[in-house]
């Protein structure tokens, strides 16, 4: 696959860790992981799905899984920028209004399955 991985789902790493690049920090926030892909793209990395895919809202879940091109472009795509940075904003006006509970670890495990999907869905279109 010709892209990277960014993920703070343990779900997703123990399934695509041997398979494809992945970068993997369970520390990471929701915007952490946003953040990260922005320096990224700022490295000439392309965005290859949406910040803000699913329907549940940055502020109802931590996980979020977000792929890249592995490729680096010369110059910064400003489409990705823009996207990646809308989706910044997004996310901390959502969790400004409503931070994320502190939910209990079933229901965090059921938002990794959503992110997970999410992202097996991504990967099952582009093979």
């Amino acid at each position: 696959m010709d892209s990277i991985i960014i993920t703070n789902n343990k779900l997703v790493f123990e399934k695509y860790k041997n398979l494809f690049q992945i970068v993997y920090d369970e520390n990471f926030s929701y915007v952490d992981v946003l953040e990260y892909v922005r320096n990224k793209i700022h490295e000439g990395h392309l965005l290859v799905t949406h910040p803000l895919s699913g329907s549940v809202k940055p502020n109802e879940t931590p996980f979020k899984t977000i792929l890249i091109s592995k490729k680096k472009e010369s110059t910064v795509d400003f489409n990705s920028l823009s996207i990646i940075e809308d989706s910044i904003a997004t996310a901390k006006k959502f969790l400004n209004n409503k931070p994320t509970p502190n939910w209990p670890e079933k229901i965090l495990e059921d938002f990794r399955v959503i992110d997970l999907s999410l992202i097996e869905n991504a990967i099952n279109r582009m093979v």
